[in-house]
């Protein structure tokens, strides 16, 4: 029996994927629990169309994000803190700290996607952070910490 899969499913294949198993186990498990749909001729026909509609789509995405890339790789902003006399911070710079002067600057990126390369930031000075835009598409930004 083939079938079209709906989801990861550990030791036969990934989303998407045209695989051939047993009758038992299509009708019984696969198909019952939603994990996947019979491939019938129709089935197929569908399923090619919207591959290409979803290629099409991820490849519009991947085109922003590398331009997005090459456009952070050259902003430099700016994040305040309350420091001491000593240039010591109050607490430490955190990803949200850098999100917000990200969205100042125009880029609406999510925090959860911003990784610091140093292990805490506690000193004025000139960072780095890693930014996730997208699968295996990144940018390094460099931000100041300045105090306030």
């Amino acid at each position: 029996m083939e079938v079209i899969l709906k989801q990861d499913i550990k030791g036969l294949g990934y989303k998407d994927d045209q695989v051939i198993v047993k009758n038992g186990y299509g009708r019984n498990f696969l198909i019952p629990k939603a994990m996947a749909t019979l491939a019938t001729p129709s089935a197929k026909k569908m399923h090619a169309e919207i591959l290409k509609q979803k290629a099409f789509k991820e490849d519009k995405l991947r085109k922003e994000a590398t331009s997005n890339a090459e456009k952070l790789a050259t902003v430099a902003i700016k994040v305040g803190a309350k420091a001491g006399e000593s240039g010591k911070i109050f607490g430490s710079v955190t990803t949200i700290q850098i999100a917000e002067a990200l969205i100042k600057a125009g880029y609406a990126i999510e925090r959860k996607n911003i990784e610091i390369t140093e292990e805490s930031i506690k000193q004025l000075g000139t960072y780095s952070a890693k930014v996730r835009l997208y699968k295996e598409i990144s940018a390094t930004v460099s931000f100041e910490v300045i105090a306030e």
